[in-house]
């Protein structure tokens, strides 16, 4: 820097730098450093993530502001977001999704395998209540859907689980979509199946692929 410039921001700390502490020294390097590690968190947020599978079923996705966690057993995958408290706020996870053989069309299939699996979700969560079930669409993709509410670690959420199986004489492998969301506070969401329709789940539904 040229002289007429004045004296760098370094050259007028050095002194103070020099003068202070060993324990103020500490204090000031692990306050530059949470610093740094801030900046880097909220750039992560900023940007969008993806994930992408293999195997015999292969999908993707891609998300912003969620964060990769151990999934739950037998499960490829999961993304989610906490709270202050760690209990859970949003999260998103893919299971493996086997039928049994079955004659007739799929669309017929995914019915009778919702049956039983809102019987296990009934197992599965406190309070679970079913809101309802249809046929659905993920990127143009045939679906099923159940929606319902429940008690996830203390707290009231809305759940949607989406069945997608690839669309094929015969087909039995596919995926099963787990979303939880916390019930809002605010009229962001008013019922359950408008989950991942709008919000912070949004994002991995509408760029899940599959196949």
């Amino acid at each position: 820097m040229r002289e007429e410039y004045g004296p760098t921001l370094g050259q007028l700390l050095a002194p103070r730098w020099r003068a202070a502490s060993p324990w103020m020294r500490r204090v000031a390097i692990a306050a530059a450093v949470a610093l740094l590690v801030a900046i880097a968190a909220g750039v992560l947020t900023l940007l969008s993530a993806s994930y992408s599978h293999g195997g015999r079923v292969p999908f993707s996705f891609s998300y912003r502001g969620l964060y990769r966690t151990a999934p739950d057993a037998g499960g490829y995958v999961k993304v989610a977001r906490r709270r202050t408290d760690g209990t859970i706020k949003d999260s998103f996870a893919v299971d493996p999704l086997q039928l049994p053989p079955y004659s007739g069309g799929l669309s017929g299939e995914l019915p009778l395998h919702a049956a039983a699996y809102i019987t296990t979700l009934s197992h599965r969560y406190q309070g679970f209540v079913l809101r309802g079930e249809g046929k659905t669409k993920v990127n143009n993709a045939p679906a099923y859907h159940v929606f319902y509410t429940a008690t996830v670690e203390g707290r009231s959420m809305y759940g949607r689980d989406v069945f997608i199986v690839p669309e094929r004489p015969g087909a039995r492998e596919g995926v099963d979509i787990v979303m939880l969301t916390g019930v809002p506070r605010t009229s962001k969401l008013s019922s359950p199946i408008e989950v991942a329709n709008k919000g912070i789940l949004s994002g991995p539904l509408k760029s899940f692929s599959v196949g």
